[in-house]
């Protein structure tokens, strides 16, 4: 939507320009690069997620890989982001620490990680790698063992 409007801008603003009623709703060059600034900083996420919805079959141990694409490079900081661009990215990634640093969250999607061949420990960190797999280890012999009892 931000992007049609800055493709349009110029024929928006004639129109708008063209009626007493509406001139006051022409985009100034500060609403310009306020609209520039958030498509920046949203239209990688927007490519992202279109390309996550188009999969069949998604699962919780994307999650981890995701999130590190999204610090690492789609929600990096660039040399030519604008302030509120920067503002924008730091927000989103702030609130995506809060959402996924919880430690029984974080467990649960390093275990989802680890047995999915695609990730294994991939995106576990290093101080908690062992600990990961003793505990995989540990769930898989309680049901090895719930299943012979039954």
């Amino acid at each position: 939507m931000i992007e049609r409007v800055l493709e349009q801008e110029r024929a928006i603003s004639q129109v708008l320009a063209a009626d007493k009623k509406t001139r006051h709703l022409v985009l100034t060059w500060q609403d310009l690069e306020v609209l520039e600034s958030v498509l920046k900083a949203l239209k990688p996420l927007l490519e992202f997620t279109d390309a996550l919805s188009g999969e069949d079959y998604v699962t919780v141990s994307y999650v981890k890989p995701v999130l590190h694409l999204f610090h690492s490079s789609i929600l990096a900081i660039q040399d030519d982001d604008t302030a509120l661009t920067q503002s924008i990215k730091v927000s989103i990634l702030d609130y995506l620490r809060e959402k996924f640093d919880d430690p029984a969250t974080n467990d649960l999607l390093d275990m989802a990680g680890l047995v999915d061949p695609r990730f294994k420990t991939r995106y576990i960190v290093e101080d908690k790698l062992e600990e990961t797999k003793c505990r995989a280890i540990s769930e898989m012999e309680a049901m090895l063992s719930e299943s012979d009892q039954a």
